[in-house]
């Protein structure tokens, strides 16, 4: 079976393709190694070893290189790497067509979709890591219903035990300012206050309608119009999330639904934390595709475990192994009864357990070579009366050289005198 690899590199991108002789089917593997976090799965998991991992302790601090690098020639284009990638850095396609698309290959399966309960609000929006959520209000702001009016006089109130900074009234109004903080895993809300302008408030009333927390408090002459009904939608882009969960974490009323392809735990190793240094370090913060490392303010490193997607990059960049993951479950599409089952079935154990079994091997020739009969060491006689004369040479350069005046000469005078000095004094002696 005669068949043609190439490959080819577009920006991030590594492009490789077979295609066997006689056969119309054109198989092509694309690597984006921007999106890739080393996560090792993709190397675990490969039949041939046409997978190797880079140096992700270097890659997680800052070094621009692909995290795994893929041996074309050895490569057999089975899809395991693509099928299994939690961040879609493998692409299989087959004749043009995406592998995940085709039934007779297993992949990982997981979802991420919106109720009912959706307002739509800007939460999910702002906290997702990998902006993979568009928000789209289709509602029209204050100053499309009614204008200005400056010399309006009144009062303003927000009851901050009720408001949940969903931001639809900052988004109607410029009269609201919200106050952005960073999002972590122990403080998911990414704001912090919600103040007003009062400058830019003509106590009109329209905001108390339109909170869905009924927050807002209004004292004022008379009323400027009818609030508008909230409109609009969220749409996520599945390429790139990740399944995190943030969205659902931060949202106040339940509208994201999400399920995950990997479930385990993830843990530190809590008596070693002092070997960990998170200000100049940082490894874990910076690979991690879902954000779920944090810097709290008492411990020195932690982690959202509801987070975390699993895939254990972090893991393979902490350079004090601080860090303990382990997979419970694999959440995948059937697996087909076909000539690659078995492979198909050891690579979720792979990726379950971490063990990975010798049949996943390449098998390894081994050439011995011929022992060589070792010859027999000859021992020549030594003579005495040279032995004697050598001894008692060494003796006396051992003196001479010892002596302090010869140790003064050797310091002080330039190399050529010193070294006619010391033969005189040892032909004298």
């Amino acid at each position: 079976m005669k068949r043609k690899v190439e490959h080819t590199l577009d920006g991030t991108k590594f492009t490789y393709s077979q295609k066997i002789a006689g056969e119309k089917e054109e198989r092509k593997l694309v690597y984006d190694y921007k999106k890739c976090n080393g996560c090792r799965i993709c190397v675990d998991i490969c039949p041939t070893r046409a997978m190797e991992l880079g140096n992700i302790k270097e890659i997680a601090t800052g070094l621009d290189a692909p995290p795994v690098m893929i041996d074309p020639e050895a490569c057999v284009f089975c899809g395991m790497c693509a099928a299994f990638c939690p961040l879609d850095a493998m692409k299989m396609y087959v004749s043009g067509k995406d592998f995940l698309k085709i039934k007779e290959f297993p992949h990982l399966s997981s979802g991420i979709s919106v109720n009912k309960n959706c307002l739509p609000c800007v939460l999910c929006e702002k906290v997702c890591p990998r902006e993979a959520i568009k928000l789209e209000l289709g509602f029209k702001k204050k100053e499309e219903i009614v204008p200005f009016d400056k010399g309006k006089k009144g009062k303003i109130k927000i009851d901050m035990e009720k408001c949940n900074f969903c931001g639809l009234c900052a988004y109607f109004c410029d009269a609201f300012l919200l106050s952005e903080k960073e999002s972590k895993p122990d403080d998911i809300v990414p704001f912090e206050d919600i103040r007003i302008d009062r400058e830019k408030c003509d106590y009109c009333k329209l905001c108390v309608e339109l909170c869905p927390e009924n927050a807002i408090e209004v004292e004022s002459a008379g009323k400027a119009g009818k609030a508008p009904r909230i409109k609009g939608a969220i749409k996520i882009d599945d390429d790139k999330c990740v399944r995190c969960g943030r969205c659902q974490k931060v949202c106040p009323y339940d509208a994201i639904e999400l399920k995950k392809p990997i479930e385990g735990e993830i843990s530190l190793i809590k008596n070693r934390l002092d070997e960990c240094d998170p200000k100049g370090c940082q490894a874990c913060l910076k690979i991690c595709p879902a954000k779920a490392w944090y810097i709290p303010k008492k411990e020195k490193i932690d982690v959202g475990s509801d987070l975390c997607i699993l895939c254990g990059a972090c893991e393979e960049a902490c350079p004090y192994d601080l860090i303990k993951l382990k997979r419970s479950d694999i959440k995948h599409t059937p697996i087909n009864d076909t000539a690659w089952k078995k492979k198909w079935e050891e690579a979720l154990s792979i990726i379950k357990t971490g063990e990975k079994p010798d049949v996943f091997l390449r098998p390894v020739k081994i050439v011995e070579k011929k022992k060589e009969k070792a010859k027999p060491v000859e021992i020549q006689k030594v003579d005495e009366r040279v032995t004697a004369d050598v001894r008692s040479r060494l003796e006396k350069i051992a003196s001479t050289l010892g002596n302090a005046k010869s140790r003064f000469i050797l310091e002080v005078e330039e190399k050529e005198k010193a070294e006619k000095s010391l033969r005189e004094r040892l032909q004298k002696s």
